[in-house]
């Protein structure tokens, strides 16, 4: 058996993994849960010019979405441009069915923000990156039923 990291791998290969998982998967879990693709999104912020001075990244799959990145220009920050992407991508990730989200940030990071918007801390992570945690949070949805 050979073992290889790589940085840089090949389209297929991933294939392979994501149908390798999905396969086990759907002995534990219904088909339309366990075949379910990823849906991949960003929610982006321009200036007045068009450039990019924040955004989203962020995956939606098995009824939660995740927030991979949320960033702000320094210019950006305080005006409300954080709240309005974060409702954006929770609004689509509803849109999609989708009932909750989960993000991590640091310490430094944006907890307090998060918090304020109705997340709520699920696990910490402490002294990762060294000298610092990592808090992982959640939020549930309100589906208009």
């Amino acid at each position: 058996m050979d073992i290889e990291v790589t940085r840089t791998p090949e389209r297929d290969d991933l294939a392979v993994l994501s149908r390798g998982i999905q396969s086990y998967n759907q002995r534990f879990l219904p088909d339309a849960v366990a075949l379910e693709a990823d849906n991949y999104f960003a929610v982006f912020a321009r200036d007045a010019l068009g450039q990019v001075c924040g955004g989203i990244r962020a995956n939606a799959f098995w009824d939660y979405c995740i927030i991979e990145l949320l960033w702000l220009a320094d210019n950006c920050r305080g005006h409300g441009v954080g709240r309005q992407l974060l409702e954006a991508a929770e609004a689509h990730a509803l849109a999609q069915g989708f009932s909750a989200v989960r993000v991590e940030t640091l310490d430094f990071q944006a907890k307090p923000f998060y918090e304020k918007l109705g997340y709520t801390v699920y696990g910490e992570l402490a002294d990762h990156p060294k000298g610092h945690t990592t808090y992982c949070l959640v939020k549930r949805l309100k589906v208009n039923d």
